[in-house]
């Protein structure tokens, strides 16, 4: 027979998996009695577990939402994703750097050595201008518009630096990211029409306005709807691809629009980025003033070549 706390992380990792078990399957799944699960589940309790007894032929248990945080159980890749989305939670909401890496430390030092090797061995690109001059949101606002995307209630808000500005009334859809940017799609009730607002330039006015009924989205889905609508709007009719002799983090900081920067060690990266021309493509990647390679096209080799003998020429 398993020991008591063996026993108590599987009943706790059952209940987690589940909402409703009837007691007799669990004590068939722990191998213990009926009454040994009772007994169990009072411990539970007694830790801050909020274990509720249902109804039922055989009687049940439930795990329900509490007061407090417990400690919680995680299968592998549901911690390898929490461990993640800590890393990169502090580049788009503000507030939260502190209590991210603290609970990313938390998460890492209860790993086992593999999950961790695998955490560590993570690398994130960084797509745009994620760095300290990108835009951030405070905590409240995500949770003021979530909370009205959940409702269907109407969201008012001030839009923009002009304070003063009648409030906006939308419809609130769901929440999005893109480009390391916050948005809400929403029904605009003023434009009668479909918009996506910045979260950042957004001040959500209490109260919220009535409930509605949810519109149909014109794509399949929302990230069809937001995908099509960026990417439209950031096609470059030039794009090439580089690499930088620089660090990726101090290349990402001035990298405009859809540029990606991927690293390649401490002091290498690789840049794929647009422009309107393969002329100013070539000076752009010029302007970081360290060692590259161009990797391609041709046409944006060409246009360097033809960019390098216009400055000797002109210095001759």
């Amino acid at each position: 027979m398993a020991t008591t706390s063996a026993r108590l992380l599987n009943l706790l990792s059952l209940l987690q998996a589940r909402r409703d078990w009837p007691g007799l399957q669990l004590a068939q799944r722990l191998e213990v009695s009926p009454r040994t699960v009772r007994r169990d589940v009072d411990r539970l309790r007694d830790l801050g577990y909020p274990v509720r007894a249902t109804k039922g032929p055989d009687g049940g248990y439930r795990l329900d939402a509490g007061a407090e945080l417990p400690p919680l159980l995680f299968d592998d890749e549901q911690a390898v994703a929490v461990a993640l989305a800590l890393q990169t939670a502090t580049t788009t909401v503000g507030g939260i750097e502190e209590a991210a890496l603290r609970a990313l430390a938390t998460v890492r030092q209860v790993m086992p050595a593999r999950l961790r090797q695998r955490v560590d061995a993570l690398q994130v690109t960084t797509v745009g201008r994620t760095s300290r001059r990108m835009p951030r949101v405070d905590t409240a606002q995500l949770l003021a518009i979530g909370v009205a995307v959940r409702a269907r209630e109407v969201l008012r808000f001030a839009y923009g630096s002009d304070a003063e500005a009648p409030p906006r009334r939308a419809e609130p859809h769901h929440l999005v990211t893109w480009g390391g940017r916050w948005y809400v799609v929403a029904w605009d009730l003023d434009r009668v029409d479909w918009r996506t607002f910045r979260v950042d330039r957004m001040t959500p006015r209490v109260p919220t306005g009535p409930r509605f009924t949810p519109r149909e989205l014109p794509a399949p889905d929302v990230a069809t709807y937001i995908s099509a609508k960026f990417e439209r709007s950031s096609a470059w009719p030039c794009e090439g691809e580089v690499v930088l002799a620089a660090p990726a983090a101090h290349v990402a900081r001035w990298i405009r629009g859809s540029g990606v920067v991927e690293s390649l060690g401490p002091s290498r990266c690789r840049v794929r980025l647009g422009s309107w021309s393969w002329a100013g493509l070539a000076a752009t990647v010029g302007m970081f003033d360290v060692e590259l390679e161009i990797v391609g096209p041709p046409e944006l080799r060409a246009a360097a070549a033809e960019l390098a003998r216009r400055y000797a020429a002109a210095c001759a």
